[in-house]
């Protein structure tokens, strides 16, 4: 590759011309100004905007649903008296915390991610531009169906972190509750789809010399979120799923207290619920210290412990889960050991924000709006911070858990990382719009938000006995509920304000330079705001230690399917920016999911309710498939790569990495599931669980069919190497026949244990058997599908010149037979 002629440094600017002049543009692919454009694209740039507008729609409507729980508050009050009804209360808080935690703050950081990654680390998009819009609409799809629960009988009122048995139809029993859960479902499906995009991506398209230790702090953030997602919330998928299963399907799960089952929900949730404090809050620490640098003219102190620091946080924060279940019957020993693991954690803590106060005394500060916000999230986040530390004691634990002390503890942390992130907002606005914001209106919006929020939360320390998700308390704390609300009215103006400024500004605001921040030095800031279309003019590189751009020489292009295209000179011939499919699957997965949240204890209501759910189901299951097929066959060319270092997936292409890092996360949603298994045989007692099939010949004999089927996919691979067409066909319909042989076999010994009269909701002994085995089945389903969809274009010639498909069929198809080998000892020997 040859050097072209211009050294660009992150501080380049627009009136050297040569970004403009050199990056090319796709003149088909529609205008922002077009409608079409915001169904059909691709771009990351586009995706992080989508993200960016609709978390802020989130935003307000769990603000409207707070300031209605505020108005409730307002006085103590009796049942049956105040705005809102009891029930309706505890939707409100249960929703508010639901769209909040999950709706509005993950997504909102990520919409900052998709915006500024690719260009931090020198790349033309994401490693698959498809799936990161297909990320976008199934999460779109995911909060349309948690509003349209409201109107399905109530959507669910059992708290936002859905404690069995409450979050059983026995006690939130609307239709619209089920829908609620299948919304976070649908939600966590889009998160599992766009960490593995972003894994992939920062692992595999940096820029030639920017290793993992050169990376920007924001892009390290990004980095070690998407790991803790990637592992959190396939535990929350397991739990979500189980809890599917008993609202819709009658299993038993949690509503065996003779097993613990109300034991076993909250270790799932908190599984995932202790590493998404930080997943929420990581981000929030990236655009922290990108601030802080830029706004105090110097480097990160401590930069290489910072990161440290942040690396074991995200290992630690798996090991502290069980602090948040000191009030259950866990023995003292355990609980003695995880007070430890959480006094620990905030060490690592203490290093990262001395180092970003020494950074601001060792600098000269610059108090613009961006920088403003950031310190306030700091300042907000030590408060929340130690106060979170009295949580981390047994003893204060025992006094404070369920009262307002962990309400504001809580939001010190949480909404001490959003207003970070709305530094970041005003921050990136500039390379975002190209345009500058109004600077007064920014700092009267920070003043106007840090006095409301403090006047919000602050007093509900001083009220700390009043319980939670509760509208009756003492008539003493009234005068603090009060201001409490007061300061919920002033903080949700705060935000009139920034809506107001950021809108007006996007159209009359000054016109922003590539680079409006003195000393900045993150790479997005080297290209014109906002950047083109495809980022760069030609390869970033700092092969040298500076950013420098070189021609584009013999790379390859890599398809969003894993096929390498290249013209007959080896040159990329330019990514695809444009896709109707991911948003047709996002609207029938939301189709589906509507359907299936009619479905009561495994029957369809009866009446017209029951004909559009059953209706829905089939239409959305029907089009989710058809949607997946035409994606799978559209030509779609994405970005090349890699063109630097790519540890620890060096030598490994796109698609086997992004195949290694979703089997990662599947690892963990079975390992949930036969945890969960364990869980609840032990607690019955290991000896006397007998087993559901007592017959052991059906297992054995399907542990013969996947071991062979395995096989089969080894002499298909073998044959594509020897580009032998048939063999390549004849060993794949062979793993087809197989595998469907399983599944007739597990069909015909379901039906014998169903006339038996043993069926999902018989026991807890027999719900474990059918969802776990289940679940495998349903990994069955999808390789027969893809194998399905392989054999006609096999027999075409499809893989004898590319055997990657074959290859990461065979990787997942491995796994799905590995996991066999450890259900069939558990549910049919041990």
């Amino acid at each position: 590759m040859s050097e072209s002629d211009t050294d660009t440094t992150a501080n380049a600017r627009s009136d050297g011309g040569v970004v403009h002049d050199e990056v090319s543009e796709d003149h088909s692919f529609p205008p922002k100004e077009s409608l079409k454009r915001w169904f059909v694209t691709t771009n990351h740039k586009d995706v992080g905007i989508l993200y960016l507008v609709t978390s802020l729609l989130f935003l307000v409507m769990g603000g409207v649903l707070a300031l209605l729980m505020r108005a409730q508050l307002w006085v103590p009050r009796a049942p049956g008296t105040g705005p809102l009804s009891a029930l309706a209360y505890n939707q409100a808080v249960s929703v508010h915390g639901l769209v909040m935690v999950f709706w509005f703050l993950s997504p909102f950081a990520f919409g900052f991610a998709n915006y500024v990654v690719p260009l931090q680390i020198g790349a033309k998009d994401l490693a698959f531009p498809r799936l990161n819009a297909l990320s976008y609409w199934l999460y779109l799809a995911s909060g349309i169906l948690l509003g349209v629960s409201f109107f399905q009988g109530g959507s669910f009122a059992g708290g936002w972190t859905m404690y069995a048995p409450l979050n059983l139809p026995t006690f939130t029993p609307s239709v619209g509750g089920s829908a609620a859960i299948l919304a976070l479902t649908l939600f966590v499906v889009s998160v599992t789809v766009g960490s593995v995009n972003f894994l992939t991506t920062i692992h595999r398209m940096r820029a030639e010399g920017l290793t993992l230790r050169r990376l920007p702090l924001f892009t390290w953030t990004i980095l070690l979120t998407v790991w803790m997602m990637l592992f959190a919330f396939a535990a929350l998928l397991a739990a979500l799923l189980i809890l599917s299963s008993d609202r819709l399907l009658g299993t038993t799960y949690f509503a065996t207290e003779a097993a613990n089952g109300s034991l076993l929900w909250t270790h799932l949730f908190w599984f995932f619920g202790h590493p998404e404090v930080y997943i929420v809050f990581f981000p929030a620490v990236g655009v922290m210290a990108e601030t802080f640098q830029t706004f105090t003219g110097r480097r990160l102190v401590g930069r290489k412990w910072f990161i440290a620091a942040m690396v074991l946080v995200a290992l630690q924060s798996f090991i502290v889960w069980m602090h948040h279940m000191f009030l259950t019957s866990i023995n003292l020993q355990i609980k003695t050991l995880f007070m430890a693991t959480t006094i620990g954690i905030s060490l690592p803590f203490d290093l990262m924000v001395f180092a970003l106060i020494y950074t601001m005394v060792k600098g000269r500060i610059r108090f613009e709006t961006p920088f403003l916000f950031s310190f306030g999230g700091l300042l907000l986040f030590i408060v929340g911070g130690i106060t979170g530390v009295f949580l981390g004691a047994v003893v204060l634990d025992y006094e404070f858990r369920g009262t307002y002390w962990v309400v504001a503890h809580f939001h010190y942390v949480m909404v001490g990382g959003v207003t970070a992130l709305i530094g970041g907002l005003y921050y990136w606005y500039p390379k975002i719009t190209g345009r500058m914001y109004d600077e007064f209106l920014g700092k009267l919006h920070f003043a106007v938000y840090f006095v409301g929020f403090n006047l919000l939360y602050f007093p509900m320390f001083v009220a700390w006995e009043t319980p939670r998700r509760v509208f009756e308390y003492e008539t003493g704390m009234t005068p603090w509920h009060q201001l409490a609300t007061v300061g919920a009215v002033v903080f949700g103006a705060s935000f009139l304000i920034m809506f107001y400024n950021l809108i007006v500004s996007a159209y009359a605001g000054e016109r922003a330079s590539d680079n409006p921040w003195d000393y900045s030095s993150t790479a997005e800031w080297a290209v014109p705001s906002p950047p083109p279309l495809e980022n760069y003019p030609g390869l970033p590189s700092y092969g040298d230690g500076s950013l420098r751009f070189r021609s584009e020489g013999a790379g390859g292009g890599v398809t969003d399917g894993g096929t390498a295209r290249a013209t007959a000179h080896g040159h990329d011939d330019g990514p695809s920016h444009a896709s109707i499919w991911p948003f047709g699957v996002g609207v029938a997965a939301l189709l589906l999911f509507f359907g299936l949240s009619g479905i009561q204890g495994g029957e369809v209501p009866a009446g017209t309710a029951g004909y559009v759910y059953a209706a829905a189901t089939g239409v959305g299951l029907a089009a989710t498939l058809a949607t997946l097929v035409g994606m799978a066959r559209e030509r779609f060319h994405g970005p090349s790569g890699p063109f630097g270092e790519s540890w620890p997936f060096g030598g490994v292409d796109n698609v086997k990495t992004g195949i290694w890092i979703f089997l990662a996360s599947d690892v963990v949603l079975f390992g949930a599931f036969i945890g969960a298994y364990v869980f609840l045989r032990f607690s019955m007692g290991w000896t006397g669980w007998e087993p559901i099939p007592e017959n052991v010949t059906p297992g054995l004999i399907n542990t013969y069919l996947l071991l062979t089927s395995s096989f089969a996919v080894v002499l298909a691979l073998e044959a594509a190497e020897r580009g032998s067409r048939h063999g390549v066909v004849a060993s794949l319909v062979t793993t087809l026949v197989l595998g469907v042989g399983f599944l007739g076999n597990k069909a015909i010994e379901w039906s014998h244990l169903f006339h038996e009269g043993i069926g999902l909701a018989s026991n807890v002994r027999a719900s474990t058997f059918f969802l776990t085995t289940g679940l495998h089945a349903a990994h069955v389903i999808t390789g027969l599908v893809i194998v399905a969809y392989m054999i006609p274009r096999a027999w075409r010639g499809a893989y004898l010149d590319d055997d990657a498909p074959i290859e990461g069929f065979g990787l997942y198809w491995h796994f799905v037979d590995i996991v066999w080998l450890f259900l069939f000892p558990l549910f049919y020997i041990l």
